[in-house]
């Protein structure tokens, strides 16, 4: 099992360059949200920073390895998921939506993952009824955030649990 620790702002507003660390204290990996342009950051600030959704995640070199973006269409919100180090595309769609916290799933037509979000605890990603991952929010002056991912995890990538865990976990719909 790999450990990975970075901090976040209070303020969803702020959108700083993100270091991700190993359990060695190593930087790993480098995520910002992501805005293609002023207009769209102008206007995400007005629908309170959750309409223009997009997460990138970079290794060390700065190379792009997976990106999240919230997508809505005809009512309906889901995020989409690309995975530049397998070239895969993943949706993560909200299974059960009519609940107060509603599951989701994480699937790119071959693998599935189900995702049991948790507002006070540990969220967890699981496959075949095995947990690969969580992801685990403290907020102190900053919010202080944990991951966890298993050996055993269909998707090798650790930027697809970050780029997710930012948008669905942690900003939210």
């Amino acid at each position: 099992m790999a450990n990975y620790t970075y901090e976040q702002p209070v303020n969803i507003a702020e959108n700083p360059k993100t270091p991700v660390y190993n359990e060695r204290g190593e930087v790993v990996f480098i995520f910002q949200r992501y805005y293609s342009n002023g207009l769209k950051k102008r206007l995400d600030k007005i629908m309170d920073y959750r309409y223009f959704l997009i997460y990138n995640v970079y290794d060390t070199n700065e190379n792009l390895i997976c990106m999240c973006k919230k997508l809505s269409r005809k009512g309906r919100v889901y995020f989409e998921v690309y995975d530049y180090i397998n070239e895969n595309k993943y949706l993560v769609a909200y299974d059960k939506w009519k609940e107060l916290v509603p599951d989701l799933l994480i699937s790119d037509g071959n693998v599935q993952i189900k995702l049991d979000k948790e507002m006070e605890d540990w969220s967890k990603f699981i496959y075949n009824d095995s947990e690969i991952a969580k992801w685990k929010a403290e907020l102190n002056d900053l919010f202080k955030i944990q991951l966890e991912v298993n050996d055993n995890s269909p998707v090798n990538n650790v930027g697809f649990f970050i780029a997710i865990s930012q948008c669905v976990l942690f900003i939210g719909s």
